[in-house]
């Protein structure tokens, strides 16, 4: 066994591998960029390198720099985590050119799965189903379109070197096939730096369903399945094992799908085989077929490790530093059912627009699993993933798991940015998933009930109001006066803006109006209840507030002064979201433009952006141009006042 790895990443992956190494006796490196110097990975860490600027392309990307650190500190391996350099096959051949062990395949396994197109044929030779479509290097615009009337509409585009939902596009007529793949591989050169597509049939009502398998280069295992059904932008949201509705005659089917995928590389270390379900008619083990084969750890590790009793990062050591298998086939088993809920800063209203912000409070309930690479304090950054935790729960049956996940996620306290918490709770209580009728589609199609806001409760504005008006802690000389209760009144923002009244009766009274309902606030002890019920937690940041029930509720305090001058959007000025690199502008001055027009693109958090019109109008002025970096709110764009 190593004595020291070093572990080429950050965030909650880095500290998860770290919480099994260091479990083991073995000593961890971590590496950083300068946004990253306090990071939680860094604290966690024996001892921490710092590799470059906040760019990835400039730090966690740069394998040279890494594969120093990891000589210049003794570390005998390097694990990847996953993203960044996790599938990179120049990346295992440098680190083992350089005497270290790379925890994970070789990189010939990486390349036969990295490219979408070559994997499915060995794949096809190896005897796994794939997907009917054409994975050809012919990259003509006019044969692609010709391959995709053959496969017959509707079909997707796939970037060959894709994942993550990056230049990936669907498309479901001929006339807008063209359109598609211009986007999908303008995502794929900026993401991949390979802009070659693949051509799939879609299918109708397709799961994504992953078997785990597991080698050491000779033979391998299965862990059996999760199904990661439930996504948005074809990039999962919450995932589960098992999968619910699966056979034994599947489970089967596929698990040995999987092992044959895995065996016909010589794959070594942790890996997962995705495959697309028709589940039209049920469940059936002539209706999957491969997708893609992730040469690593994934994201959604937790839930199999839940009901198998696996820490998978331990294999992973143990087969890097020559063991073999730890168990045989026969002996894995499952156990109960678990779920996997990624929480990420995300406007979720607002198109899931990823977010910044500081953190100014996170807690995590009792009970669940929460793996995490943040802490209160810790800021958001644009750089990299927006991620906050991933919450994990395992019960011995799905229905009881899935009220295990829906209790954590409402006790999950987060605050200082928005979040997609609600979205999913939201989840957790629709009816298709929890009877197990699920799809990849079911998102999109109940989006907008899924993504609503949260109602702030009058409950939840008096808790916020007491704490703007400094009257949780009443004071003798402030709170009220010997001759008259003490009338205060205050303007709070959430959808709109609220008007509160309070008549501060005593030290351990108060009389609170919010609208047409009247709610008394009392004290006994230590401890406010309001509306007969404990006042909930608060976490305040400048002039926001956020009550920590129902998802996190937030107010921001208005000044009376400043409501006329922001009560009405400009129209006329098109802001960058976020912080962000201007991709592509199409607006020039003078030019005509319809509400919805797209008048540039941002890159941000590993996403292309479309900002658009927000009205009919002309461009009076273009404020920035291509390749510019950009803040959060600067102008981009700015027509002519109507």
């Amino acid at each position: 066994m190593f004595t020291k790895i070093l572990i080429a990443n950050r965030g909650e992956i880095a500290c998860r591998v770290m919480e099994t190494a260091q479990r083991m006796g073995v000593s961890c490196v971590a590496v950083h960029s300068d946004v990253d110097a306090s990071a939680k990975h860094v604290q966690m860490a024996d001892e921490a390198v710092h590799i470059g600027r906040a760019a990835p392309a400039e730090s966690y990307l740069n394998g040279a720099v890494i594969i120093q650190a990891a000589l210049e500190t003794g570390a005998q391996a390097i694990h990847p985590g996953y993203g960044f350099l996790s599938e990179n096959p120049d990346f295992v051949d440098a680190v083992e050119a350089a005497g270290l062990t790379f925890i994970g395949p070789s990189a010939g396994a990486i390349r036969k799965m990295g490219l979408k197109d070559a994997a499915k044929v060995l794949m096809e030779q190896a005897g796994v189903p794939v997907v009917p479509g054409y994975h050809g290097d012919n990259q003509d615009p006019e044969h692609l379109a010709g391959a995709a009337d053959t496969i017959g509409y509707p079909v997707l585009i796939k970037a060959v070197a894709g994942g993550g939902g990056k230049g990936m596009r669907l498309v479901e007529a001929p006339e807008d096939f063209a359109t598609a793949l211009d986007s999908a591989r303008s995502e794929a050169r900026t993401a991949f730096g390979n802009d070659a597509v693949l051509v799939e049939k879609f299918v109708s009502k397709p799961r994504h369903i992953e078997v785990q398998v597991f080698g050491d280069g000779t033979h391998a295992v299965h862990l059996f399945e999760r199904d990661c059904s439930l996504q948005r932008r074809h990039q999962k949201v919450i995932e589960e094992a098992p999968a619910p509705g699966m056979t034994a005659e599947m489970r089967a089917a596929m698990g040995q799908a999987g092992v044959r995928a895995a065996e016909a590389i010589g794959y070594k270390g942790a890996g997962t085989v995705e495959f697309i379900v028709d589940a039209s008619d049920g469940l059936r083990p002539d209706r999957f077929w491969f997708m893609e084969m992730n040469t690593r750890l994934q994201v959604e590790h937790p839930v199999t490790e839940a009901i198998t009793g696996v820490d998978l990062v331990e294999w992973q050591l143990r087969v890097a530093s020559g063991e073999t298998l730890p168990m045989r086939q026969d002996d894995l088993t499952i156990t109960g059912h678990a779920f996997e809920a990624r929480l990420y800063a995300e406007d979720v209203p607002k198109g899931f627009l990823p977010a910044t912000g500081t953190l100014t409070h996170l807690q995590f309930p009792v009970g669940c699993r929460a793996d995490s690479g943040v802490r209160a304090g810790d800021t958001i950054s644009p750089w990299y993933d927006p991620m906050i935790a991933k919450v994990t729960v395992h019960g011995p049956t799905r229905a009881v798991a899935l009220e295990q996940l829906h209790s954590a996620l409402r006790r999950t306290e987060v605050a200082g940015t928005v979040t997609n918490l609600a979205f999913l709770g939201a989840l957790t209580r629709h009816p298709g998933f929890a009877s197990g009728d699920v799809d990849t589609g079911l998102i999109g199609r109940d989006i907008e009930g899924l993504a609503q806001d949260v109602p702030v409760s009058a409950r939840a504005c008096v808790a916020a109001a007491m704490t703007a008006l400094d009257l949780v802690e009443v004071r003798q000389e402030t709170g009220f006066s010997l001759w008259a209760p003490l009338h205060r009144a205050v303007q709070l923002m959430a959808e709109d803006v609220i008007d509160l009244d309070v008549q501060v009766e005593g030290p351990d009274r108060q009389v609170w109006q919010v609208g047409t309902e009247v709610i008394v606030a009392e004290r006994g002890g230590n401890v406010w209840t309001i509306g007969g019920v404990a006042m909930p937690p608060v976490s305040v940041s400048g002039g926001r507030i956020t009550v920590l029930e129902h998802y996190g509720q937030v107010f921001d305090i208005v000044d009376p002064l400043d409501r006329d001058a922001g009560a009405a959007g400009d129209t006329n000025v098109v802001e960058a979201p976020m912080p962000g690199l201007v991709k592509a502008v199409f607006a020039a001055v003078g030019q005509p433009v319809k509400e919805g027009d797209r008048l540039a693109i941002l890159e941000a958090m590993k996403m292309e952006h479309s900002l658009l019109a927000a009205r009919d109008g002309v461009v009076a002025e273009v404020l920035t141009s291509d390749g510019s970096q950009v803040e959060a709110g600067a102008a981009l764009v700015r027509l002519e006042e109507e």
